[in-house]
């Protein structure tokens, strides 16, 4: 996709003090901007873009992706720029945040993630929900790779000079299994990979599948950086005496989201480091919910050390 034509498609929303609060669509910070864009597939999504400041600003800036960029861009925004001040003591060197969100006013939205996050899994083969419904659409994380390799990444390349080379991808929970998905499909893509509490469970057999694929394959780019992060109280005993919430807990236990992780980590650190470097992080204390921030903080430390 020819960027400039991406550019004209896109409504750019500058953080100023003209705007009144209600008609931004996130809390904005100096340096931030938004953008609506209608994708080839004719779906829409809300890009938040952060750049430091121009003293800290070069013609090949790292770059960080955040999925459910409308409660992630906030938190990392505000990490990158205040570790960033001192990289000589920080180590974390300047970047620019992009948050690929969508257009509306909650921090997610369940529908569109569940689409956008998860790869194609057969509908006998879906897993269980917790509240036995059924699920919503599925499968178009191929898709949603496609607007971000084709018409996302350059259009940030263009207009903000971000390094494809020194670029990561962060996600959590179905996000989390999103960046597994992108890196054992198209490790190319980005350079660093952040799987913060990743939904394995719902990945079966396509996810084990594409991880074989991925790791019996001769490395053609260089080598590739995964962190893999997970709270301690991810697979805790149920503490609910009601029926609703115990069949939750049960089914928190039964995805087994702590012993999945470790295992997944262990497993690609059996390979040539030429190919992966393999991190695992589990944050003791920490359920699903409130193991975010510092998943975030510690995927951008992982992504944005200097010389890495």
């Amino acid at each position: 996709m020819d960027p400039a034509s991406a550019l004209g498609r896109c409504r750019i929303m500058q953080a100023n003090s003209q705007q009144s609060v209600s008609s931004m669509p996130n809390m904005m910070l100096p340096g931030a901007s938004v953008r609506d864009i209608v994708s080839k597939a004719q779906r829409d999504y809300r890009i938040f873009v952060w750049q430091p400041a121009v003293g800290q600003l070069h013609d090949k800036m790292p770059v960080v992706y955040l999925l459910d960029g409308n409660g992630t861009f906030p938190i990392a925004t505000s990490a990158v720029a205040l570790q960033s001040r001192r990289p000589e003591r920080t180590g974390v060197q300047p970047a620019i945040v992009v948050g690929i969100g969508y257009p509306t006013t909650l921090w997610l939205d369940a529908e569109r993630r569940t689409y956008d996050y998860t790869p194609p899994v057969p509908e006998d083969a879906l897993p269980q929900r917790p509240d036995r419904g059924g699920w919503t659409r599925t499968g178009g994380a191929d898709e949603f790779l496609d607007f971000i390799a084709d018409e996302l990444q350059p259009m940030i390349a263009a207009e903000f000079g971000a390094d494809r080379d020194q670029s990561a991808l962060f996600g959590h929970s179905f996000g989390g299994l999103f960046v597994l998905h992108t890196l054992f499909t198209r490790p190319a893509l980005f350079r660093n990979y952040a799987a913060a509490s990743p939904s394995i469970w719902f990945g079966g057999d396509h996810l084990q599948q594409a991880k074989a694929r991925f790791m019996a394959a001769k490395p053609t780019v260089p080598t590739r950086r995964l962190l893999v992060t997970v709270g301690g109280l991810e697979q805790a005993e149920a503490q609910s005496a009601d029926g609703a919430s115990a069949d939750y807990d049960s089914w928190i236990r039964r995805n087994k989201m702590v012993e999945n992780a470790k295992g997944l980590a262990a497993d690609l650190a059996t390979m040539d480091p030429a190919a992966l470097a393999v991190t695992y992080t589990e944050f003791e204390d920490e359920n699903h919910a409130s193991v975010l921030p510092a998943a975030i903080s510690r995927a951008l430390r992982f992504s944005l050390m200097s010389g890495t």
